[in-house]
């Protein structure tokens, strides 16, 4: 039977125009039709509530399927987070390694940068030097050994 299906009960009231009146109904024996509605009526109602029962027992099942399945999300909602925080952390840590490294490494890079440019004008008067000397060879050949 479905949930939501009514039943509308109307009773017949005594002298009413819209009572059938057969070879089964006897103005007399009222009781006895009545009593067939009122089986009628009280096994639809059984049957109902036994309908609703079952309707019943199936949301429970529902409820807790939903509820377990939810606890099962949760849990993981949790465990993710956690995941995602210790990576966030391990993320921070390294962020920081990285950067302290790369600072140094500019530095480093500064301190070569003043070292290079004492050293090029060292090559600078080491090649001016270089060139007295030559001069300087040439001319103590010349003078060991004349022509």
């Amino acid at each position: 039977m479905d949930a939501g299906a009514e039943i509308d009960v109307i009773e017949p009231v005594e002298d009413d125009s819209a009572e059938e009146t057969g070879p089964d109904q006897d103005h007399g024996e009222r009781s006895e039709p009545s009593s067939l509605k009122q089986g009628g009526i009280l096994r639809t109602l059984a049957t109902v509530e036994k309908d609703s029962q079952a309707i019943a027992e199936s949301f429970s099942s529902l409820f807790v399927s939903l509820r377990s399945t939810l606890s099962e999300a949760t849990g993981s909602s949790v465990d993710h987070m956690s995941c995602f925080g210790d990576a966030a952390g391990r993320l921070q840590e390294s962020a920081l390694d990285a950067a302290t490294k790369g600072n140094r490494y500019i530095n480093s890079c500064l301190r070569l940068n003043e070292e290079i440019k004492g050293v090029e004008n060292l090559a600078a008067r080491l090649k001016h030097l270089r060139r007295n000397v030559d001069v300087l060879d040439t001319a103590v050949n010349k003078l060991l050994r004349p022509p």
